[in-house]
């Protein structure tokens, strides 16, 4: 009867440990599927991004179009309505970021060399403006309080 209690005991111990193991393994997988994950967020991001450069360096019209003026008085009613859907994928490729890093998907790095870019004073044009002012409410107020502070709050000082 020793012998068989004994036995029980040891595969009783034997059967635990590959438990353990196999959770540190399960743990280790979901770890690496992770990184893969975000790495192949950040891929995503950064290609779009470089697909905007590139186009901008290969298209003259989309080059033209790019370089004008965004806060001039003379555009046509196309080009007004051009731009504010460039400012309306900027917002949307925004909001997408920021959500991936608040998720912990992306590294911060890709909302600050959009945020960055937007600074420069796209945002600060009336079409910018307009757009800002009817899609900010599909926002949180968190993000909507952390943009406008993040592109308007300066104005004073310019």
């Amino acid at each position: 009867m020793a012998n068989q209690d004994l036995i029980i005991l040891i595969v009783q111990i034997i059967a635990a440990i590959g438990v353990v193991i196999s959770v540190v393994y399960l743990g280790l997988q979901i770890k690496q599927q992770n990184i893969i994950t975000k790495a192949q967020f950040g891929h995503s991001l950064t290609q779009r991004l470089y697909d905007r450069y590139f186009q901008t360096s290969k298209d003259q019209e989309y080059a033209e179009f790019m370089s004008k003026d965004w806060n001039s008085d003379d555009l046509t009613p196309s080009e007004s309505w051009r731009i504010q859907m460039a400012i309306l994928t900027y917002l949307v490729d925004i909001f997408d970021v920021y959500d991936k890093v608040k998720a912990g998907l992306v590294d911060k790095s890709h909302l600050d060399t959009r945020m960055r870019t937007l600074k420069f004073g796209v945002m600060k044009t009336m079409n910018a403006r307009l757009v800002w002012s009817g899609w900010k409410r599909n926002r949180s107020e968190e993000f909507v309080k952390w943009f406008e502070e993040e592109i308007y709050s300066n104005e004073d000082q310019n």
